[in-house]
């Protein structure tokens, strides 16, 4: 399948798709100067290596760990910024749906719209989102087998839309931990749809701070050159120009200054792959 989105298609290599995309950004829209100072940044680095990028950023954190923990702008307010990331840097936006409600203003404004991993299950949400014609791309939830996301899959495509991506972000491990079977992605990669290894938060600690996420950000190269020499489509990053400030998921987020060193390694991996597939 070849989901249009803007300029570019986002497909399987086999099916005729772009060479290896990126979607990445701040976990959290912070404030307006911030999202357009990332999405400048982040734009002049893909532009210069060939690199099709889709800028994300949430607008809300429904989800999480503590009552206490900054969850964003809101809905209207961080809306509003994307649109102007959209609009003035000219980036292909995503962003993610928590509620049916929520639906109808941010496909108004992104061009992807994101079922999280803990909702991949929500059949209403699924359902809604397809509906807006906007390209989908839903996580695995991190308490589903590879295989079990075709119905998730399948619950989109049966609205007419087949704009559909599938990320991997990672299986519950035990107690504040995740890991990734990378057998999953040659599995999820043969229903036909372009699958995304979402590396960052593959490498949260979910709850390990004790009223906050921490991660292992330390090994986000390694991982992300793995799952593209597992065939991957596209790679998903949090970045930020200093995860230690970060308002949400600064421990396992890439720091900007490493973003084109990473990118031209997974380029160069990626080609590989191609060549002798």
């Amino acid at each position: 399948m070849l989901p249009s989105i803007n300029s570019f298609k986002v497909g399987t290599v086999e099916a005729g798709g772009t060479d290896l995309f990126l979607i990445a950004g701040p976990c959290l829209v912070e404030n307006e100067t911030h999202a357009l100072k990332m999405a400048e940044a982040m734009r002049a680095i893909t532009d210069r290596l060939g690199v099709q990028f889709i800028f994300k950023s949430s607008y809300d954190k429904a989800n999480r760990t503590s009552i206490n923990a900054h969850r964003g702008l809101g809905i209207e307010e961080g809306l509003r910024i994307l649109g102007r990331v959209r609009s003035d840097v000219g980036l292909t936006v995503l962003t993610d749906v928590h509620e049916v409600a929520q639906v109808r203003a941010a496909a108004e404004v992104a061009d992807v719209l994101q079922i999280p991993a803990f909702l991949s299950r929500q059949t209403d949400l699924i359902v809604e989102v397809a509906k807006s014609g906007r390209a989908v791309n839903i996580k695995k939830g991190q308490f589903l087998a590879p295989h079990d996301i075709k119905n998730a899959i399948e619950k989109a495509t049966s609205q007419g839309n087949h704009r559909v991506m599938i990320t991997e972000r990672g299986t519950s491990f035990g107690y504040n931990n995740l890991v990734v079977d990378f057998r999953g992605l040659p599995i999820m990669r043969d229903f036909g749809y372009p699958v995304v290894y979402d590396v960052t938060h593959s490498l949260q600690r979910p709850g390990a701070l004790g009223t906050s996420t921490g991660g292992d950000s330390q090994f986000i190269e390694y991982m992300a050159r793995a799952g593209v020499a597992c065939g991957v489509d596209g790679v998903f990053m949090e970045v930020h120009d200093n995860p230690a400030q970060a308002l949400s998921d600064g421990p396992n987020s890439l720091p900007l200054e490493q973003l084109a060193r990473l990118l031209e390694q997974l380029k160069a991996i990626h080609a590989l792959i191609r060549e002798t597939a």
